[in-house]
């Protein structure tokens, strides 16, 4: 039974607005609120397919209730009834999260179709996060040791993720950051065999080192295997290369406030800082990231 909250102050509102949506569906259940927080705690209680609000309200008004709707309850949309003079307020709410929006004055001819474009891609997107749920993908790279390839492979993670909608946009900055550490730490410190003490105090041969050896074998025959195993709640990285590997545990603290701005240890202070687990193989070859749905939503 698909549920409809109507909220509005006007008690000749909610009825012309009831009578328009009767039509809608024999199984529709509909409820109403005089205000918005009234409407909130009704959400909060009994949850709603759709919330239909009047945006000039006593205690809470439509934006606010959207504010709040938009951040507690991300899959109930909110339509507005909007009357003139409160135009201002309606682009806010719709900016703030609103799915759509209807005159009050065409709320006859209008709120109908409106609601039914509004369920439809609501439920699509109710059942597109039903079935993430059941989504467990794994996604193999194997690159060459060019550090141009980096943003391009970070960013294809980034956009999986949003599709995951696994975190919002500063968490999958940090996953992608710890992405592009661990891979410019494989390519460069890995295959390449090339230090941080050089970048620390001549940038220009560093750069240059790192151009001569990708053209030079065996550092040019090395390649960089990326695995990521994707879920709702949790995605998992594995990052290897075909060096001879190191010992994390000869890194300085790079936690430690003397070590902070020293250029080694950087990568992984910010894979350790952004990501809920870090491992190392034995050899140092291979890097395990972890993130945890449980962590983002904390």
């Amino acid at each position: 039974m698909t549920r409809i909250l109507v909220v509005d102050d006007e008690y000749v509102d909610r009825e012309v607005a009831r009578r328009v949506l009767a039509e809608y569906h024999e199984k529709l259940e509909l409820e109403f609120a005089n205000d918005g927080q009234q409407a909130l705690d009704l959400v909060n209680e009994k949850g709603a397919d759709l919330v239909l609000t009047d945006l000039r309200m006593p205690e809470m008004d439509g934006l606010e209730l959207v504010e709040h709707i938009s951040e507690d309850h991300p899959l109930v949309p909110v339509v507005l009834m909007t009357a003139k003079g409160s135009e201002q307020i309606a682009v806010k709410a719709l900016a703030a999260g609103a799915a759509s929006y209807v005159p009050k004055d065409e709320i006859e001819g209008e709120l109908l179709d409106t609601v039914a474009q509004v369920l439809d891609v609501a439920e699509s997107r109710r059942s597109r996060s039903k079935l993430l749920a059941f989504l467990h993908r794994e996604t193999h790279f194997e690159i060459v040791n060019d550090i141009h390839l980096i943003q391009p492979l970070v960013s294809y993670f980034q956009a999986s993720l949003e599709r995951l909608e696994f975190g919002d946009e500063a968490v999958r900055t940090r996953i992608g950051m710890a992405l592009s550490e661990g891979v410019a730490n494989a390519i460069v410190r890995g295959n390449l065999e090339i230090g941080s003490e050089l970048r620390a105090t001549d940038r220009d041969a560093y750069d240059a080192l790192i151009a001569s050896r990708q053209g030079e074998a065996p550092y040019s025959d090395r390649r960089v295997y990326i695995t990521a195993t994707e879920s709702v709640d949790e995605v998992i990285y594995t990052i290897r290369d075909e060096g001879n590997g190191f010992d994390p545990e000869d890194v300085p603290d790079p936690t430690a406030a003397e070590n902070l701005l020293a250029v080694s240890g950087r990568g992984i202070m910010l894979m350790r800082t952004f990501m809920d687990e870090v491992k190392y193989n034995e050899k140092g070859s291979c890097v395990t990231l972890i993130k945890r749905a449980e962590s983002v939503e904390d």
